[in-house]
């Protein structure tokens, strides 16, 4: 006997919830844009995608692979094609080789390229440290592997930076990765070659793993970009993570990568094929693509991306928030202490009395409190009506 849909309950008992999926919040970024969906007029600051149509040259490979009918799998590690191009892009962009048969592996997107790893080196216990504020996917992407999250605050004065004192201080013996993100998301921070130099010191010496998500590097807007794995003793200790989403404005074809010695990409290639397979081909063709023929177009929309940055650091400082000038990325962590509200409070009112979209500080960690990230890759007329509306807004 079938009993009626509403007869059936609906509820689950918390008992069958994993614990340590049970402590895990929310995304602060996507409860918030749950809000802003529901909201019709609103000026949005807020979610990390390029707008930006991925460029046609990329979207014209994935059609052809379409119409050739490349709808099948491929290998775990990914299209050996995409591989050779992802071998050559890092050796000559960062200056790091990897074999493209065995220290390649293509993922769906960075993401899943930062769980493979922390799964394939973490143990129950172990403790992961990083900068904050950071990525909101960090913290939890940890515990979900059973490790400790062990963030380190960075602070405005010292330009965001991760120093090599307060990693020290945090260091203890159950730590065995370090998380790095430069450029930073929600700061736009960088470190230099120098700077990289005395982290990477301290990783030597207490023998630390690197997992080095470096997805916002070709958006650097002052001097290039250095990839700590090119620093001397490190290819051997670092996982390198990349991809295609924010440079070549490919958020949708959902696909990334990560290059590291062959031990490491075989455990996380083996996680990856029980768990997902292979990356999808058609978003594996595009992005050979972009790697053979995209650089002009990166280009074109990183310049894009300097000039809003210039245009919303100025906005800013002129209403009298002092804020500080984003290296890399495309996001203004912008400083909101002097209006006397918490970075909720802020964000909220800003979006019910102007209709701009604005992310809280602390969707980033404790430490983001008393600021807002507003993400510029919008166009130009957008942030110039926002900056109006935020100016409106905390006037006296």
């Amino acid at each position: 006997m079938h009993l009626p849909v509403s007869s059936l309950s609906t509820s689950v008992s918390p008992d069958f919830v994993a614990d340590h999926v049970r402590g895990i919040p929310r995304s602060g970024i996507r409860d918030f844009f749950e809000i802003v969906q529901s909201m019709t007029g609103v000026i949005s600051l807020g979610i990390g995608e390029p707008d930006f149509v991925t460029p046609w040259h990329i979207r014209e490979a994935a059609i052809y692979a379409l119409e050739h009918g490349k709808t099948g799998y491929t290998s775990n590690l990914g299209l050996m094609r995409l591989r050779e191009e992802i071998s050559r892009y890092v050796s000559t962009n960062y200056g790091v080789p990897y074999d493209p048969a065995t220290e390649v592996l293509v993922t769906v997107g960075v993401s899943e390229a930062l769980d493979l790893a922390l799964r394939a080196v973490l143990n129950p216990g172990d403790e992961v440290l990083y900068h904050e504020p950071c990525y909101v996917s960090y913290s939890p992407s940890i515990a979900l592997a059973h490790g400790r999250a062990m963030s380190i605050a960075t602070r405005v004065e010292d330009e965001f930076k991760l120093r090599p004192d307060a990693l020290r201080a945090a260091l203890t013996p159950r730590s065995k990765v370090l998380l790095l993100n430069f450029p930073t998301n929600p700061t736009g921070a960088v470190l230099t070659a120098a700077e990289l130099e005395e982290i990477a010191a301290i990783c030597r010496e207490r023998n630390l793993l690197v997992i080095s998500d470096e997805i916002y590097s070709e958006l650097s807007y002052g001097e290039p970009h250095v990839s700590i794995a090119s620093l001397p003793g490190m290819r051997e200790r670092t996982i390198f993570l990349h991809g295609f989403s924010k440079a070549f404005a490919m958020t949708g074809f959902r696909v990334g990568y990560a290059c590291a010695p062959a031990p490491l990409i075989d455990a996380m290639m083996r996680i990856h094929q029980y768990g997902i397979l292979c990356a999808p081909i058609v978003s594996q063709e595009a992005a050979t693509e972009a790697l053979r023929h995209g650089r002009a177009s990166m280009i074109d929309m990183r310049e894009k991306y300097r000039l809003r940055r210039n245009f919303l650091v100025n906005a800013f400082r002129k209403m009298g928030l002092a804020c500080f000038e984003p290296r890399g990325a495309f996001y203004l962590f912008a400083g909101i202490k002097p209006t006397g509200k918490s970075s909720h409070d802020f964000a909220f009112g800003l979006l019910k009395q102007e209709q701009v979209a604005v992310v809280p500080g602390t969707a980033f960690g404790p430490s983001g409190e008393g600021y807002v990230r507003c993400s510029y890759a919008t166009s130009l007329e957008q942030l110039q009506v926002a900056a109006e509306r935020i100016a409106n807004f905390i006037k006296p």
